[in-house]
């Protein structure tokens, strides 16, 4: 869709989900406990952890907070038996979806994740069933209004990115997952500050919806992103202009 990015509209609403602090400490804890049980407990030797800790502060969330997930991570505590998972499906239109997930019950999250799908229209698949269709990225995200675009292209291309591309009101930096860290902080020594910044699944190819459409596609979106267990959601859908600005006005 010309000049608007289908991310941008996913992390709008997102951000209304993660705007309820409890249940977004509660994924950003996760993380934490995630990397620090990965990398241990060492923020300066552990890039994973100290972007987790970063997140969690820009959160607020409470310094002794931090430090206890950091602990259930490394055995100190108990709690910290939390795993990664990737369920995979899809949505309303047969749009495709990816949902990262850290758990410390797969029986429990895989049936409530299913019900998700089945309630909104659409289907928990077997592995691999749309994996072919996105590419793991680091994706930083700035506002074009506040960000000057040629020293952003400068440093994150010096910093490793792949690619640097205005999408309407916003400027996104791609970047391999490996180089996320170090491109993340070129970007804070260059005081460029984004507005989000993730590893996420990137489509390669995607399915055009109209407004109706997409509302059904964000319900689905919402409820995963609403999830205790769900860290990051990855659909690969377009929405034109049009669509979006009917979307908006709801």
């Amino acid at each position: 869709m010309a000049g608007h990015s289908h991310w941008a509209g996913i992390k709008h609403k997102k951000a209304v989900i993660d705007n309820k602090r409890g249940k977004l400490w509660s994924k950003l804890s996760k993380a934490i406990i995630v990397a620090a049980k990965m990398g241990g407990g060492d923020a300066d030797a552990n890039v994973r952890l100290r972007l987790a800790i970063a997140d969690a502060k820009a959160a607020n969330m409470p310094n002794d907070t931090i430090a206890r997930a950091i602990k259930k991570g490394t055995g100190e505590l108990e709690g910290g038996d939390v795993e990664e998972v990737l369920y995979e499906g899809y949505g309303p239109n047969g749009v495709a979806i990816m949902c990262d997930i850290m758990t410390d019950n797969r029986n429990r999250t895989a049936p409530e994740v299913r019900k998700l799908f089945e309630v909104h229209g659409g289907k928990l698949g077997p592995t691999n069933c749309v994996a072919y269709l996105f590419e793991r990225k680091g994706l930083i995200v700035f506002p074009a209004e506040a960000t000057d675009e040629e020293q952003l292209m400068e440093v994150a291309l010096e910093a490793g990115a792949e690619d640097v591309r205005a999408e309407g009101d916003k400027i996104e930096v791609l970047c391999d997952p490996d180089s996320y860290s170090t491109v993340v902080g070129a970007m804070e020594a260059a005081q460029l500050t984004p507005e989000t910044k993730e590893v996420t699944r990137i489509p390669t190819n995607t399915v055009d919806l109209d407004a109706a459409g997409a509302r059904k596609v964000f319900k689905l979106l919402e409820a995963l992103d609403d999830h205790d267990d769900v860290q990051n959601v990855s659909a690969n859908f377009n929405v034109d202009e049009e669509a979006l600005a009917e979307l908006a006005e709801e």
